[in-house]
């Protein structure tokens, strides 16, 4: 959850730091900053979905493929999406960096860095973050973005997901 006084790095267009400010001040000015997220799979490949708690600040209720957050000052991407999983999920897992891009969907522009992970532990969502979890299908997940409400981020995010994946392949 963003407190309202997080600091986060702020950063240019080529994501060099130019300063810390708090995370309400970035969005408010529309100044980049860092967010690490990581989409989550199982051992049969399914990846994880949850929606956002009604009491979170941000896209309150709305559905999400991916779990993460700011990076805090001083806090790489890989870092900040392990911590945010602990936070979130209660998983302790080593997420994998695939790559980074400007997301300008959502309530402020960003750096977005997208993360893999397979999740084997059980999992302990927070109750003030996550209201519902499940694991669908990439098919099932394809009828669940046109169908649900998910955040700007989620969609964003998971179709160059899915674009790195086959670039990959």
């Amino acid at each position: 959850m963003c407190d309202v006084d997080e600091l986060v790095e702020r950063v240019d267009g080529r994501d060099h730091v130019l300063g810390v400010v708090s995370r309400q001040e970035a969005i408010r000015e529309g100044w980049l900053h860092r967010v690490a997220v990581t989409v989550c799979r199982d051992e049969r490949g399914r990846i994880l979905i949850h929606r956002r708690s009604e009491q979170v600040s941000r896209f309150p209720g709305l559905y999400e493929v991916e779990v993460g957050g700011a990076a805090h000052v001083g806090e790489s991407y890989e870092q900040a999406a392990a911590r945010e999983l602990a936070e979130e999920l209660g998983v302790r897992a080593l997420p994998r960096l695939l790559f980074t891009f400007i997301n300008r969907s959502g309530l402020s522009p960003h750096w977005l860095g997208v993360h893999e992970a397979v999740v084997r532990d059980a999992m302990v969502p927070d109750p003030d973050e996550v209201a519902w979890l499940g694991w669908l299908t990439e098919p099932e997940l394809d009828s669940a973005l046109r169908e649900w409400r998910f955040t700007p981020d989620s969609h964003e995010a998971f179709s160059r997901y899915l674009a790195f994946r086959t670039a990959q392949s």
